[in-house]
């Protein structure tokens, strides 16, 4: 249904703003300076610098240096004329043009925010806080606390990186763009990074920080920048499939390191007081398995020491909340080679998988959805109707068949558009909402697939509805407040993001801009602070995406709501009206889940392993205290699983200590402990695993009747509750 989006991976988001044609830079090959052999020092560690240096430095630094004096020279020339600067609180102050800088007026507030401020905002456009302003303007002065500041922040972080990368590998930069959570550079090389190249990247990295080079801004000609940039086909690459003839852009310098970029970027490289190289991998240039092999190198930086302790703490309870331990611990799922990105669901994790899609299910007849079923593989014939063929074919597992293409469904949406043409439709009809857990397919990478977050095979909660123009604001709402009350099941804060037309869309600009005003009025009225992501939205219409965050305030992408205009033109679907016209229905595309396997692996860490009672795999055991209360341990286990409950005996020769602590390991919901007391009464021995009173070796448990326990427990299953309260 969805397409692919771009908060899941952020590399993917990189790459796909690239937007270029692969096939030009098929086949090519690096060829980068041979370095010497890197000795070793006394510490065993790399050399930190190659030798000789690369001839791209001097030779870049020569021609930055003849163009920025160039540059300066016409810059001085310019008029300095009177303009005033208003700040957020609605304060004025003088400054003249091509003279005074935000930075200028960060100093004139006060020192400490002249030290703090990481990027200004000139007019709503990111600016760079020493470059000079031109005119009279509103100004906001940004921080890393910001979220524009820290991308500007890990971005700068990036080209220190790249530095420090080019001195010691002598490679070819690539891209090196700020991410959710620190940054990466890219790159072409002889060999691979490898985890011993660490200390010598951070020690490299911090000397260019001690010595707080200057982030430099300089507008250079496309043919100066192919000039610039000859000995890197990467850049040349990018110089010409995304800079005009007759255009210009901008290179940014720090130490010897020149970079082509748009910015802009902190002041200098003192502003970096932690710096950590944080892991590497391998990765294609412009994400394309066809093209050249790269290098990534992963980096994480702060403004002060006691943010990196921070992050250092939250990586280590991101380690112990990872889903792929906490799915091998919980024996819930695993993968094999033999099925690349495809789950094997244990008997564990599918009662958890299932217990997600019947709480949909039981949403959708509440809320007016039909189920239907439609075929995994279809003709390419649907595709190209649909618009995929072109726009989505590379990410298709195609197949040949009796001489024709066929491909498996990576979405549901054109079999939907199949359903509701096949008959003629009536007004009376409509809204039509099919919901779909069909088995889907998306050929992704392998060096992208993560766990259970990015699989090949998948099913999502996914729904099509089909309604006249002025149900739509109320189809709108009903979208809304599907996602609110599913995700208040689970305690997630959301977000709503707007996505506008993409570069690569389908049908009249008329169409989209009444499209996206629909969906900023649904917005509006839903009351849910929102924001905008211009040109995300997908090739057929825009989207409200929809992120949600987890217990270590990480944020995911799951649902999405897009509005269609275009698939009902392109499958030609059309009801009878009530003055026996036809009209063409609106199509709206959601998802709240998303991907059931991404959805899973997500609450798995939000939890951390520790299931709400309604959804666990592992509701209650019973222990026995002897061998001679296992038929009565049986007994209450069986009376528990058939009121749809997940209980086990635990009938083994351990210790009851031992059972115990293992029922506590296992982190069973509760642990019923039987024994003469029990069977004679009744009753069983609660204990509450959840409840660290209860939890504690040595404590007793509650003890209740069986006829007063079971009821509880079912309620507890049947309310969805987080809270584990009986």
């Amino acid at each position: 249904m969805a397409e692919k989006t771009t908060v899941d991976v952020v590399a993917d988001k990189v790459h796909g703003a690239v937007d270029v044609v692969a096939d030009a830079v098929k086949n090519l090959t690096v060829k980068a300076p041979k370095p010497k052999k890197a000795k070793t020092g006394g510490d065993g560690t790399n050399a930190l610098e190659i030798t000789p240096p690369p001839e791209y430095l001097q030779w870049r630094i020569d021609l930055f240096e003849a163009l920025k004096k160039k540059y300066d020279d016409e810059v001085a020339q310019k008029p300095r004329d009177p303009i005033t600067v208003t700040l957020p609180d609605g304060k004025v102050i003088d400054g003249k043009a091509w003279e005074t800088s935000p930075l200028d007026i960060a100093k004139g507030i006060a020192k400490s925010l002249s030290e703090k401020v990481v990027i200004a905002k000139v007019d709503g456009k990111l600016w760079d806080l020493p470059r000079p302003l031109e005119s009279s303007c509103k100004l906001q002065l940004l921080t890393f606390d910001d979220e524009e500041g820290e991308k500007v922040y890990w971005h700068s972080s990036a080209h220190v990186l790249g530095e420090a990368c080019e001195l010691h590998y002598g490679c070819h930069l690539c891209l090196g763009p700020p991410l959710e959570d620190g940054f990466y550079y890219e790159m072409g090389m002889e060999g691979s990074v490898t985890h011993a190249d660490y200390p010598a990247l951070e020690t490299l990295a911090k000397k260019a920080i001690k010595e707080k080079q200057p982030f430099e801004r300089l507008v250079i000609s496309k043919p100066d920048l192919l000039n610039m940039f000859k000995h890197n086909k990467y850049k040349q690459h990018f110089i010409n499939t995304k800079v005009p003839d007759n255009t210009t852009t901008t290179v940014y310098r720090c130490g010897p390191l020149i970079d082509l970029c748009l910015g802009p970027h902190i002041p200098n490289t003192g502003r970096i007081k932690a710096f950590a190289v944080t892991k590497n991998s391998a990765s294609y240039f412009l994400g394309d398995a066809k093209n050249d092999s790269l290098q990534r190198v992963y980096g994480i930086s702060f403004p002060d020491n006691e943010k990196m302790k921070q992050h250092k703490l939250f990586l280590e309870e991101a380690a112990k909340r990872d889903h792929r331990k906490i799915g091998k611990e919980q024996e819930l799922f695993f993968f094999d080679d033999l099925s690349p990105g495809s789950a094997f669901m244990l008997p564990a994790g599918t009662k958890i998988y299932n217990k997600l899609m019947d709480m949909q299910k039981a949403e959708y007849r509440k809320r007016g959805f039909s189920e239907v079923i439609t075929p995994n593989m279809y003709n390419s014939k649907l595709w190209e109707t649909s618009g995929h063929w072109a726009n989505y074919s590379e990410d298709m597992f195609i197949v040949d068949v009796e001489k024709d293409k066929w491909a498996l469904k990576p979405m549901n949406c054109p079999g939907h558009c199949v359903m509701f043409a096949h008959r003629e439709r009536s007004y009376r009809e409509l809204p039509i909402r099919f919901a779909d857990f069909g088995v889907l397919h998306r050929n992704e990478a392998s060096g992208a697939l993560s766990g259970l977050t990015r699989v090949r095979r998948f099913q999502q909660d996914d729904a099509h509805i089909f309604c006249t123009i002025e149900q739509l604001a109320a189809e709108m709402d009903g979208c809304l407040d599907f996602l609110q009350h599913t995700y208040g099941i689970f305690g997630f804060e959301f977000h709503l993001n707007l996505s506008t037309r993409p570069e690569n869309y389908l049908g009249e600009i008329e169409t989209w801009d009444k499209a996206e005003g629909m969906l900023e009025q649904a917005l509006n009225k839903f009351g849910h602070p929102w924001g905008l992501n211009p040109g995300d939205g997908a090739f057929y219409g825009p989207k409200i995406d929809i992120s949600i965050t987890d217990a270590l305030r990480r944020k995911h992408q799951c649902a999405t709501i897009q509005l269609d205009f275009q698939l009902p033109q392109r499958f030609e679907l059309q009801y009878r009206s009530k003055d026996m016209t036809y009209e063409r229905p609106v199509m709206i595309h959601r998802a709240v889940l998303g991907s059931v396997e991404r959805f899973m692996g997500i609450i798995m860490e939000h939890f951390g392993g520790k299931w709400p009672f309604w959804i666990s795999p592992r509701q209650i055991i019973v222990v026995p205290v002897a061998a001679k209360y296992n038929d009565y341990a049986i007994e209450v286990q069986q009376l528990l699983y058939q009121q749809g409950l997940n209980a086990e005996a635990d009938l083994t020769d351990l210790t009851l200590n031992k059972k115990i602590r293992n029922a506590e390991v296992a982190l069973w919901n509760f642990t019923f402990v039987v024994g003469q007391d029990e069977q004679e009464a009744r009753t069983v021995n609660c204990r509450n695993n959840r409840d660290e009173k209860d939890s504690k070796m040595g404590n007793k448990g509650e003890v209740v009747a069986l006829d007063v326990i079971l009821p509880k427990l079912v309620h507890l299953n049947e309310s969805r509750a987080r809270e584990q309260i009986i």
